[in-house]
């Protein structure tokens, strides 16, 4: 059964904001713990590549449990 277009539009809008938002945070607290305040100015273009990673992660997760959970179901049906 699919689901409709924008119920998967919807989804994957949340998992990109809040991975998004844990990159920030994973950002800021990097930021917080350098104690020298001239690297600041280059925390938001990592801030976006921490976000992008922990997208990235979250895919691949979901990705591989999705493959696994058809392979089972494949096997016992």
């Amino acid at each position: 059964m699919r689901l409709p277009h924008k119920t998967v539009v919807a989804r994957e809008w949340i998992i990109f904001s809040l991975s998004v938002g844990l990159g920030g945070h994973l950002a800021l607290g990097v930021l917080l713990h350098t104690l020298t305040p001239d690297r600041w100015q280059e925390m938001g273009g990592k801030a976006l590549l921490f976000g992008l990673v922990v997208y990235v992660a979250v895919q691949t997760s979901r990705a591989l449990y999705l493959a696994i959970r058809a392979n089972r179901a494949k096997h016992n049906a």
